[in-house]
Parts: structure tokens; sequence; C-alpha cells
């Protein structure tokens, strides 16, 4: 057995990366993980024990990551257990809460989208450049065009923009940066975006988790010599499903 939960028992597999998704209990997190599956050993990035157990259980190769990024402390615990890590894709986000002021809802999108994507990738950059690791952040075509948000989403998307791009540059040679900016899809969170704004949820002008995951797959495939510096995925048509 390995001395470490989170990193992989070498004597089994040697030849699967290690890769950690956050946000991967649920929506386009967990077709991520499961897109990388095959061949990758997993870090299951969650809040909830349970939940992210569930998760490790039903991979062939994986391990808990249980924290809330918003928690500093915890984040920092969490993150002294990776031993090894060639990929550390960033899928936890949320939106703007709908129940609480202007001024508290933009500080709690910035935190979950932003600040914490900043301060893991920190903690985690040292082991990443010991592989020449790649970092993947999931953004968002929010984070290109402005949709009439004020609610903190999309400055939030912009700012995460900015990070991916700063980090690509700062890191060039030692890690690989790649920035993923997908339209709408189908997920819980986009149903009640929809909601909220008043419009009826038409699930077929919206990409699937799993077209999104096999894009990301695409991107951390991607041989060791070349990068997907930023990407947008958009529907090309209505289809049936």
């Amino acid at each position: 057995m390995p001395t470490n939960p989170l990193s992989p028992d070498l004597t089994n597999q040697t030849r699967r990366p290690v890769a950690l998704v956050t946000g991967a209990t649920r929506g386009l997190g967990r077709s991520i993980a499961e897109a990388l599956a095959s061949d990758h050993h997993l870090l299951i990035g969650g809040r909830e024990a349970d939940t992210v157990q569930g998760v490790v259980n039903a991979l062939p190769s994986a391990a808990p990551f249980v924290a809330n990024l918003t928690d500093e402390q915890e984040t920092e615990r969490a993150s002294e257990g990776v031993g090894r890590l060639d990929v550390l894709i960033h899928c936890a986000g949320i939106i703007p809460p709908a129940d609480v002021s202007l001024r508290d809802a933009w500080r709690r999108v910035l935190e979950t989208n932003v600040v914490a994507v900043a301060h893991l990738t920190d903690l985690l950059l040292p082991t990443l450049r010991q592989s020449v690791g790649l970092v993947v952040v999931i953004n968002s075509g929010s984070g290109l065009n402005a949709y009439g948000d004020t609610g903190g989403y999309s400055g939030s998307k912009f700012a995460l923009t900015s990070f991916a791009d700063g980090l690509r540059e700062a890191e060039r040679g030692r890690v690989r940066v790649s920035s993923v900016h997908p339209g709408r899809i189908d997920t819980d969170m986009q149903r009640e975006l929809q909601s909220r704004a008043g419009r009826s949820y038409v699930e077929t002008e919206h990409l699937t988790a799993d077209a999104v995951a096999a894009v990301v797959r695409t991107v951390v495939d991607c041989p060791v010599e070349c990068l997907v510096e930023s990407v947008t995925v958009r529907p090309w048509a209505r289809l049936p499903r």
C-alpha cells in the first residue's frame, strides 16, 4: 500500500499520470474525471468527504482530495498530501448567490472562482514543475465576452482569464497552462441561471458535459512540446438527444 493516499501505488501505477480535478463530484468536473479515468490516477476534489468517496469508488484509480477551497487552511492541509502531480484541472466554481447583497455576491464569486484557483495553483506549482506539468483552467464564454451580468460572474471569469494568461507566461518552459472557455453546458448551474433570467430551458441549445470533457481530454493529451493555450467550445447546431 502507498504511504500517501493521494499518490498512486508506484508498483502498479507507474504508467498513470496523476491528475487533480476540482469540483469533480458532479457536472462537468465529474465528466472530466471520467474522461481521464482510463489511464490517469485521479485526485477527486470536493467539499463533502462522503460524496467525494462515492466518486473515488466508481473509478479504477483514484483518491479523495477533500477541501473547501475558499478555506485557506483546509486547502493548505489537503495540498500537503499531494506527493506527485502531472495535471491540475480547475473546475470548481459558483454563480453569484441569489439571496445575498450585491457586495457579498461579488465577494463570494471572486473568492471561489479566482482567489481559490490562484491559491491552490500556487501551493501545487512546485510539484507541477517537477513533472513539467499542466494546469487547465475551466473558464467560460463569459470570461471573453460580458453578457449583461452585474452580479460578478463574468467579472470573475475575466479575472480568471487574466490569471491564466499571466501564469502561462510566468511559468513558460516549466509548467504549461491552458484555458478552456465553454459555452452553455447542460448542468444544474446552467438550469438555475436560465431560471433566474426567466427563460425556458432548452436542453438542445446546450453542450453536454461529456462533449466539453472530451475537449479537455484533448488538451491534456497534447505532447509536452506543444500547448493549447486557449480554446473556446460552442454548440454548432441544435441536435436531438
